[in-house]
């Protein structure tokens, strides 16, 4: 089975963004929704924006230059 990074995307109150993506990451992402689709049992794959947040969120929990900059902003 294959393993994502991404799990189950919780539903939280969103705040609207309005991005530009290139087509090439666009397909990944749906291509990445049809994917979790079928490792989660879903019948059909989530809308792909909604996976922008949670991979944006997971990408910044793992920059270790992030958190340390941010740790030492406060």
């Amino acid at each position: 089975m294959t393993k994502l990074r991404l799990s189950a995307i919780p539903d939280d109150k969103p705040v609207k963004l309005t991005v530009e993506l290139p087509a090439a990451v666009h397909r990944d992402l749906v291509a990445y929704a049809e994917i979790l689709a079928r490792t989660s049992g879903e019948a059909t794959p989530s809308d792909p924006t909604k996976l922008v947040a949670p991979m944006l969120q997971r990408f910044m929990a793992t920059d270790k230059g992030f958190r340390k900059a941010r740790g030492q902003r406060a």
